[in-house]
């Protein structure tokens, strides 16, 4: 009996047969471990991580072992060497681009996962997703297209080598280019500002935050200009970011100077109430006053007060040194203009 099945499988068409069985009966259990097992102890979890990672996996396990079956089974129905490896290089690379793509959906799904999290810092943002993604698909299909080549014996040391050379040429070409693209690359990671805050550049232009991109940032200052900076110039320079703190609220300041003469607990109390009167400074943190210095016609003090986002700066500002003068005036505070004492020692002859 014994040679009798022997004899049954040295037959070429039985025993590739027997592959071609065998690769999709291993590819039905794959399938079942996947979707019945692997699936529901996923399912279990907190997250939805897994889950979605198992399914992307089902379709390339499923596949590989029907390729790899395939191509033991081709083998043995002589159809010749040349045949032969032709169909075992076309199963590879198939098998190969089908492993890129759920590189790529796995990559996608952490790449999301990491959006969700809390922080203006976190690394992977709504803005940072695609360009990650698109990174990680440049990456998975070059390497993918590598080993294709390699399956396919091809010899790409020229190749590599040419590429070099075109991307040193192309680098001296477009270093500017380059330079505004790493940029924008850094502060989009980066994050030292982001849509709609108030930055102040080291040139002294201030305004919003429009517009980030690749190549440049746009501002929008209060005159409803547009200026537009490269990135490289804006990672190169030091950027005043006033929405970058732990609030919006930004603290102003009105210094003004009084006669030497002058109350100074009234000059307090005037400034401290022209504060509080004013609609858009906060009580919280609430204003106050500092004597800074004695000056040289005036005692100089500084009035602090918080307002509720930086684009009303100018506006409180204004409004503040309106009351403040006004209440000076009505309490009989003198704001001293400043004066000098000419000694003459000796006038001149006639």
């Amino acid at each position: 009996m014994n040679a009798g099945i022997e004899l049954f499988f040295e037959n070429h068409y039985v025993r590739g047969g027997a592959y071609f069985v065998a690769a999709i009966v291993a590819a039905y259990l794959a399938d079942q471990i996947s979707t019945r097992v692997l699936l529901r102890l996923a399912l279990k979890t907190k997250t939805e991580v897994d889950d979605k990672i198992v399914r992307i996996l089902h379709r390339p396990i499923h596949w590989t072992f029907l390729l790899i079956g395939f191509s033991l089974a081709f083998a043995q129905f002589g159809f010749g060497e040349t045949a032969t490896t032709l169909f075992r290089r076309l199963a590879k690379t198939m098998g190969v681009f089908l492993w890129a793509l759920a590189a790529v959906g796995i990559i996608r799904i952490l790449l999301e996962t990491a959006g969700r999290g809390r922080g203006p810092n976190r690394l992977v943002q709504p803005r940072t997703q695609p360009l990650f993604e698109n990174l990680a698909f440049v990456l998975v299909f070059g390497a993918a297209i590598y080993f294709v080549l390699v399956s396919w014996h091809v010899d790409i040391t020229g190749w590599v080598a040419s590429a070099g050379i075109a991307g040193v040429a192309l680098g001296f070409a477009a270093k500017d280019t380059l330079a505004n693209l790493f940029s924008g690359i850094f502060i989009i990671v980066d994050s030292p500002y982001k849509l709609g805050d108030f930055i102040i550049l080291d040139t002294g232009e201030r305004g919003r935050v429009t517009d980030i991109g690749l190549r440049s940032t746009r501002i929008l200052t209060r005159d409803d200009i547009e200026i537009t900076v490269p990135n490289a110039v804006m990672g190169n320079s030091k950027i005043v970011n006033e929405t970058g703190g732990p609030y919006d609220k930004e603290r102003v300041r009105v210094r003004v100077g009084v006669a030497y003469d002058s109350d100074i607990d009234k000059v307090r109390e005037v400034l401290t109430n022209a504060a509080l009167e004013e609609e858009h400074v906060c009580e919280s943190p609430e204003p106050r006053v500092r004597f800074r210095e004695f000056g040289d016609s005036a005692l100089v003090f500084e009035l602090l007060a918080w307002i509720d986002e930086p684009v009303l700066r100018g506006r409180v500002v204004d409004r503040l040194n309106c009351r403040v003068i006004r209440e000076f005036r009505s309490a009989g505070i003198e704001i001293p203009y400043p004066k000098r004492d000419l000694y003459i020692r000796e006038m001149p002859p006639n």
